[in-house]
C-alpha cells in the first residue's frame, strides 16, 4: 500500500472528525477479538504503539500497513488511507481525570527530578526524547505473586547544545550575505 502523497487535509483533522475514525478504528479492533499486545506480536510493533495508532495519535507507515491489515482485517482501505495521514497529535485535557492515567502523572511528578537527575549524571546535560521512543506495558507477577504493570519509556538521548555562534547556521549565512 503506497503513503498518500502531497500534504492535503484529513478528515481527521477536526476533532470531531478524529474521534470518528478513532471510533471506527476502536471497533475493529473490538470486533477482532484481539488485544493490543497480540496486535503487537503480530506486527512487530510495541503495544502502546498500536493502541496510538488505532486512536490516530502516530501515522502508519506504508511498510507496516500489509502487517496491520492481516492483523485486523476490517481495516478498510479508507481507514487504512486516513491512518497513513499525518496525525493531528492532541490529547483531551479531561483525560487526566481518568484514574490510570491521573496515577501515571502522579509517578511522572513524585519521580521525575530523581529520575532527572540520574539521567544527568548517566549521560550529562540533555533529555530523554519523547519522539525517538518507545513505549510498551508489560504484565509480571511480582515477587509476592500479585500481578504488576510494567511501563518502560525508552527515549534516545538528547544534549543539550552549547549555544556557539560560529555553528547557527541562521547567522553564519547572514555573515555570508547569503539569504535566508
Amino acid at each position: 500500500m503506497e503513503a498518500p502523497s502531497g500534504g492535503g487535509s484529513s478528515s481527521s483533522s477536526s476533532s470531531s472528525g478524529k474521534a470518528r475514525i478513532s471510533a471506527e478504528l476502536q471497533a475493529v479492533k473490538r470486533e477482532s477479538g484481539k488485544t493490543y499486545s497480540q496486535i503487537a506480536d503480530e506486527t512487530g510493533l510495541t503495544n502502546v504503539y498500536v493502541a496510538q495508532l488505532l486512536r490516530r495519535q502516530a501515522q502508519l507507515k506504508p511498510e507496516t500497513a500489509p502487517l496491520l491489515r492481516s492483523a485486523l482485517p476490517g481495516l478498510t482501505d479508507a481507514l487504512l488511507h486516513e491512518m497513513m495521514l499525518p496525525p493531528m497529535r492532541s490529547y483531551d485535557p479531561n483525560l487526566i481525570q481518568e484514574p490510570t492515567v491521573y496515577r501515571l502523572h502522579e509517578a511522572i511528578m513524585h519521580f521525575g527530578e530523581s529520575i532527572k537527575e540520574i539521567i544527568n549524571e548517566e549521560f550529562g546535560d540533555g533529555i530523554m526524547s519523547a519522539i525517538d521512543f518507545y513505549c510498551s506495558v508489560d504484565k509480571v507477577k511480582g515477587v509476592d505473586g500479585k500481578d504488576r504493570a510494567v511501563v518502560t519509556f525508552d527515549g534516545k538521548y538528547l544534549p543539550y547544545t552549547e549555544q556557539i555562534t560560529e555553528h547557527m547556521v541562521s547567522r553564519l549565512r547572514k555573515q555570508d550575505g547569503k539569504p535566508e
